[in-house]
């Protein structure tokens, strides 16, 4: 049931709609002229204005009714209008419906298609009622963050405000950090907010992709190297350690450190002290720890590929990010986001984001958002343009472009570095992370 106000100087026309509405079940109100209807609104609140065109006897400009528009859409611009009449020119109507008017009725009118547009209008601003509810309550959970660095992570689920205040919670600390999730989820966002908001944030955040690099560089990138340690390196080399003394050091996919590096890991971890490759001088580093996983690590020390003393020492406190499927208030603000204002989305377009899973998480619909950017037309993004429906309905052919043996055969000559094997098949690491989940074939 809605509360309808109806504005018409034809008395008869008022009676119609008045019991057209009251057999739907709905309240009505009705004013004869523009100065009632306005202090009917200052002592109602009310869902829906019906308002016709011309209120004086032989006028047919419809410049009151366009004078009464735009009060209404200045005073209480949440009430959806519909407008009624049978003089106005379509040039002013097309104007008005521009300027936020929900439709256009011609008298004389036809009952079912009035009772529908009425009751899409109401629809429309129960949606609309509902996301502004959704944005005041999310506002309210942000005071809880004022004064604190998100280095502009995008939220609107109670899964990531958990997370974040648990994070604030303990970016303060010493503490090393296990931060777990599905590649493209947000992983590095986390920990980039854990050093913003830490002590250290005055001190460089150094990030390090360990799927990225070679085994046999490894403890090279991390702890340095003297001239000629290996063959090509003519002079002496910082490792990440040092670069990152005094701040954070981020070591992204760390389940790919080798068991030598490991145990040199461990080894700062407990004394703070390494060597660089090819010397004997100890360096002593004062570092913070955060790394991140997507695999599962207690599996690996089970497998004796993971030392179980590292884990425990990198594993003070787990933040786990969650899937972006897990977390559908989330998507919807992202793709704004986005999208940067520059083009809307249309409802439909809405609802194939929601229902889509997401395999490749916050990173995959970031480029799912630029491309449409780049390949649609008009003012607003449409399904089509999102390029998502295909990708569903050929998401098992598309994954099984590739034999698993060749997936297999690929990691194992690059040692299980994923990204060089990625590159040996020509395809993108997180195109290979989902066809190892597709066949079932454990992350290295």
């Amino acid at each position: 049931m809605a509360k309808i106000l109806v504005i018409d100087d034809n008395e008869a026309v008022l009676t119609a709609l008045l019991t057209l509405f009251q057999l739907e079940g709905h309240q009505v109100w009705t004013a004869t002229e523009p100065g009632a209807a306005l202090a009917l609104l200052a002592q109602q609140s009310l869902d829906l204005v019906l308002q016709d065109m011309n209120f004086a006897k032989g006028e047919m400009t419809g410049q009151q009714g366009k004078t009464l528009f735009y009060l209404l859409r200045a005073q209480y611009p949440q009430i959806p209008v519909v407008l009624m009449t049978a003089w106005t020119a379509l040039d002013m109507v097309v104007e008005l419906v521009k300027a936020g008017a929900c439709d256009y009725i011609a008298k004389p009118w036809d009952d079912q298609r009035l009772l529908m547009t009425v009751q899409n209008a109401l629809k429309l601003k129960k949606l609309q009622d509902q996301q502004r509810d959704t944005e005041r309550k999310q506002q309210e959970r942000l005071q809880a963050f004022i004064g604190k660095d998100l280095c502009g992570l995008v939220f609107a689920s109670t899964a990531m405000e958990r997370l974040l205040q648990m994070t604030l919670q303990l970016a303060p600390s010493q503490a090393a950090v296990l931060i777990t999730g599905e590649n493209g989820s947000g992983k590095e966002g986390i920990a980039q907010i854990l050093h913003a908001n830490s002590p250290r944030s005055g001190k460089a955040l150094i990030k390090v992709n360990m799927g990225a690099l070679p085994a046999d560089l490894m403890e090279a990138e991390l702890f340095g190297a003297e001239a000629g340690a290996y063959t090509g390196l003519t002079k002496a080399r910082i490792g990440r350690f040092e670069a990152a003394d005094g701040g954070t050091l981020f070591l992204d996919e760390i389940g790919n450190l080798s068991l030598s590096g490991q145990m040199k890991l461990l080894r700062v971890l407990q004394t703070g002290e390494f060597e660089r490759l090819g010397s004997s001088v100890t360096r002593r580093v004062d570092v913070r720890l955060l790394s991140a996983t997507n695999a599962d690590l207690t599996k690996a020390i089970a497998l004796g590929q993971f030392r179980q003393d590292l884990y425990y020492r990198i594993n003070v406190v787990q933040l786990h990010v969650p899937a972006l499927k897990e977390r559908q208030d989330d998507i919807l603000s992202l793709a704004r986001h986005f999208l940067a204002g520059e083009k809307a989305l249309s409802r439909d377009a809405e609802t194939t984001l929601l229902q889509y899973p997401w395999p490749g998480n916050v990173r995959e619909l970031q480029n799912v958002c630029q491309r449409a950017l780049l390949l649609s037309h008009g003012v607003q993004i449409n399904p089509a343009d999102l390029g998502l429906e295909a990708e569903n309905s050929n998401k098992n052919r598309a994954l099984d472009d590739i034999a698993r043996q060749d997936i297999e055969r690929a990691l194992h000559t690059h040692q299980g570095v994923v990204s060089r094997a990625a590159k040996a098949l020509g395809i993108t690491r997180q195109a290979l992370y989902r066809r190892m989940e597709f066949y079932g074939i454990d992350a290295p």
